[in-house]
């Protein structure tokens, strides 16, 4: 057995400061599909194609179905996404001054086809129109692909934020390029910022305890009471700015703020999560009989 710190470079083990999904090797998943129908919104209402015989603007989203998803294995991105699309469109031919209205169908838009090959089915209703038609089925079919292509490319890097973690060799060599870039750059030179967003949300829950708050409050403050209620042994420093340790170690904080019955606010991760990946507690209790 090689000594700490020595190895083969070979190895697929090495050594993480986060102590989190080493290589990018464990399998991770995130659903990508309330994101996706805010997108194909965004990037397909509104289109407008024009000629000198009419013009048109796609202007609704009517049906989107399908689910969209991104894996992370092995440190490679993995995308599925499978939608069924119906979107409705409005024009005008410029020399009559008629008005008509149709209807445009991706059936199937997913990873098994190019975008290029995506099949789009433009129809109208009831009356003259073709002149319309034509040019949504030509013009219009070519802006819908762009527009699907433009979400494409956001699902492959503006979700994907985050995802794959940058290994020890990756860092090592952005540590070099740092230093490189700051022996050229002129001395007064404003730094530039580096990292990337990691997506938050903030939830607010109001709860009702059939008990007393210094019962409840004992729950996340007393060892013995956190042990009883994890089934697994606990550290509790309960004090502004102690460590806690719960569930075996698999769930590490800190207590940000303590006021006894009242209030507790603690900051807390998984101990598989990346240090950067934490989840901010506020607890205020009162009793109310």
């Amino acid at each position: 057995m090689a000594k700490w710190g020595q190895g083969d470079p070979r190895w697929i083990v090495e050594e993480r400061e986060d102590g989190t999904n080493v290589n990018n090797w464990h399998w991770t998943e995130r659903d990508a599909t309330s994101w996706s129908k805010g997108k194909l919104r965004e990037f397909l209402v509104g289109i407008i194609v024009e000629n000198e015989a009419g013009r048109c603007q796609i202007s609704e989203l009517k049906q989107v179905e399908g689910e969209a998803s991104c894996s992370s294995r092995k440190g490679k991105l993995i995308f599925f996404y499978e939608w069924n699309i119906k979107l409705g469109w409005k024009g005008i031919i410029k020399e009559s001054g008629a008005k008509h209205k149709g209807l445009i169908e991706i059936p199937s838009l997913s990873e098994e086809n190019e975008v290029d090959d995506t099949e789009v089915n433009v129809s109208k209703k009831k009356g003259d129109g073709d002149i319309l038609k034509n040019l949504m089925k030509t013009a219009g079919t070519a802006k819908v692909r762009e527009a699907l292509g433009d979400y494409l490319k956001a699902l492959k890097t503006e979700f994907t934020v985050g995802m794959i973690l940058p290994t020890k060799a990756t860092a090592t060599q952005e540590l070099t390029v740092k230093r490189k870039l700051s022996e050229n750059t002129l001395q007064g030179s404003s730094p530039v910022p580096l990292g990337v967003r990691i997506p938050t949300v903030a939830l607010h829950m109001t709860e009702m305890f059939d008990t007393a708050v210094e019962q409840l409050y004992s729950i996340f403050t007393v060892k013995d009471l956190v042990q009883k209620f994890s089934k697994s042994p606990a550290i509790l420093e309960a004090e502004k700015g102690g460590k806690f340790q719960m569930f075996d170690g698999n769930v590490m904080g800190e207590y940000m703020e303590l006021l006894t019955n009242r209030k507790i606010v603690m900051k807390w991760r998984c101990r598989n999560w990346p240090e950067v990946s934490l989840f901010f507690f506020q607890n205020t209790m009162q009793q109310l009989h």
